[in-house]
C-alpha cells in the first residue's frame, strides 16, 4: 500500500475550490495516481523529481518516492498560473 502525504498548499488549494464538478475531477485523478503513482508527466529542470496530470483546466502536482512507496500531494493551480 502507497502512504499518501498531503502538503499544507495542496489542501489549501482545494478547499478554494468551489465548483462540485471540478473536485469530483480532482478526487479521481488522486485515486488514478494512487493506483499508478507513475501515470504523471515527469517535469524537468527546477521542477525535477516531480509530476503533473491535468484534471480540467487544474495542474495536479505531485511527487513519487519509489523507495518510501510514498506519493505526496504537493500543489494545485490553475493553468493560467503557470
Amino acid at each position: 500500500m502507497v502512504n499518501v502525504i498531503f502538503d499544507g498548499r495542496f489542501k489549501r488549494a482545494i478547499s478554494k475550490i468551489k465548483d462540485q464538478e471540478v473536485q469530483k475531477s480532482v478526487k479521481a485523478k488522486i485515486k488514478k495516481i494512487i493506483e499508478n503513482p507513475e501515470i504523471g508527466k515527469p517535469m524537468r529542470n527546477v521542477r525535477k523529481g516531480t509530476r503533473e496530470v491535468y484534471s480540467r483546466s487544474f495542474r495536479l502536482s505531485y511527487a513519487y518516492h519509489k523507495e518510501r512507496n510514498a506519493i505526496e500531494f504537493l500543489d494545485l493551480y490553475h493553468k493560467d498560473e503557470q
